[in-house]
């Protein structure tokens, strides 16, 4: 993170614009709208700025600059097109300690100027660090488009009843919780509706269900294959509600950053022959979480219900009365094989598949290999990586063909991913050499032969055997 984002209250404080043509305009109309006591410092100023600084009331020093300007402002900006001045002012004010922002030159500033979407007193703003203010002006767009323009009076009417909600729901967790349905369900449709006196009559009745403030909940939430961008509006929203969130280790950091600042975080994860906790200790957390009233999120990699155990987790709280919610993702296989241009059926190719746990008990891997001889059938194995040599054998001893492609995807859908190709009779030497990390997927049947030309994101490392 480059900038630190902070929120600058500038009203009836002295900022210093130097600078008089039409990229100053910009600059001191968003300036005067937040306030600001503005002094212009420039030579000529063209006539949009002169009839701002009239009807808003700032001020024109017609002058050049120099470093006395800087007396008493709190934030300088330069908007110039001499870049010998607009050093003179980076350097002046860096020496005295003031944010300064130079115009279309991020090495001289060390405040930046974002995009805003303006729902006040909600602000949101977007920053590119001075890389692409396009790019920050095409998400505000968007943004805008998601955020209606009531949300300020939301917040307005939120503002009003924050201190008597405070009093009645003195917990930090029980109040929060409390706000956040209050503002994301019916109580907000009538505030945004223009029906503030219902909502506020809601709002009373609600805090005086005080059995209902103190209900735990689970949330089981399935990640997805690794790239945050495949993970579901509802899964995001309900990972940025969660007091704590319990995650594993295939789910990848970037999405657990997604949590709230101040939520709990709680690894839970496994590996082969090695458990953080073992799976009825996590059960049981999630029951205990709950029952102190706690919104908690259970992060599991892909889809909760395809080798992810989710079953046996919502059992316990069912058992126990706990209220949970269960949110699919994009199982591996499905993400992981797009990722690495591998369509799981093909007209041409396969007419159906398989999902597989490729786990090692012992030194081998449980199944009827039987089933598994279809030449027109997709196998997808789950934690296949140390069962790989076992899979491969026991597949052409029970007649799948020596040359059936295959491939084991390693960290797909992140940028790290690799993908190694070979067919059954040469994979597992493949592998063996290139050393690759779970998590990894194993791919096996005659649609990997199309990896080759429908491979689209990332690197291929690799050659089929």
């Amino acid at each position: 993170m480059e900038y630190l984002p902070l929120f600058l209250k500038v009203a009836d404080a002295r900022v210093l614009l130097v600078g008089g043509g039409v990229v100053a305009v910009r600059k001191a109309r968003l300036l005067l709208r937040a306030g600001a006591d503005l002094v212009v410092v420039a030579p000529q100023v063209c006539d949009e700025l002169q009839a701002l600084l009239g009807d808003a009331g700032g001020s024109w020093r017609q002058a050049r600059y120099t470093a006395t300007d800087l007396d008493g402002a709190t934030l300088v900006v330069a908007a110039t097109g001499d870049r010998a001045v607009n050093e003179a002012v980076h350097r002046d004010a860096t020496a005295q300690g003031l944010p300064v922002n130079v115009v279309d030159s991020p090495d001289l500033c060390t405040a930046v100027f974002p995009s805003i979407v303006d729902r006040s007193p909600v602000l949101i703003a977007i920053s590119s660090a001075g890389r692409s203010p396009v790019l920050a002006r095409i998400l505000r767009r968007r943004i805008e488009a998601l955020v209606p323009a009531a949300y300020g009076r939301l917040a307005e009417f939120a503002g009003r009843l924050r201190q008597r909600v405070k009093e009645a729901l003195p917990g930090d967790s029980p109040r929060r919780l409390f706000w956040e349905q209050a503002l994301e369900g019916t109580v907000a449709e009538r505030v945004m509706a223009g029906r503030e006196a219902a909502a506020e009559q809601l709002l009373e009745e609600r805090l005086r269900d005080t059995d209902a403030l103190y209900r735990g909940e689970v949330y089981l939430v399935g990640a997805g294959p690794g790239d945050p961008d495949l993970l579901t509006f509802k899964a995001a929203r309900l990972l940025q509600s969660a007091d704590v969130v319990l995650y594993d280790r295939l789910v990848s950091p970037s999405i657990v950053e997604l949590a709230r600042r101040d939520a709990e975080r709680i690894y839970v994860g496994k590996r082969r022959a090695q458990h953080t906790l073992p799976q009825g200790e996590i059960n049981q957390l999630l029951v205990d979480l709950a029952g102190q009233g706690k919104r908690v999120v259970r992060l599991k990699g892909g889809d909760p219900f395809i080798f992810g155990r989710g079953g046996e987790e919502i059992e316990l709280l069912a058992r126990h009365g706990i209220p949970f919610q269960v949110v699919p993702g994009i199982t591996a296989a499905n993400g992981v094989a797009c990722y690495a241009g591998i369509p799981l059926t093909h007209r041409d190719h396969a007419q159906s598949v398989r999902f597989v746990a490729g786990y090692l008990k012992g030194q081998t891997v449980e199944h009827d290999w039987s089933q598994f001889q279809s030449s027109n059938e997709t196998l997808v194995f789950y934690m296949g990586l140390a069962g790989l040599p076992v899979i491969c054998r026991e597949l052409q001893a029970h007649g799948r063909a020596p040359d059936t492609p295959a491939a084991l995807v390693e960290r797909g859908t992140l940028l790290q991913q690799r993908v190694i190709t070979g067919t059954l009779a040469t994979l597992a030497e493949r592998v063996a050499r290139e050393h690759p990390v779970a998590p990894t997927l194993l791919i096996v049947g005659s649609v990997v032969s199309l990896h080759r030309s429908l491979a689209w994101f990332g690197q291929e490392d690799g050659a089929a055997g």
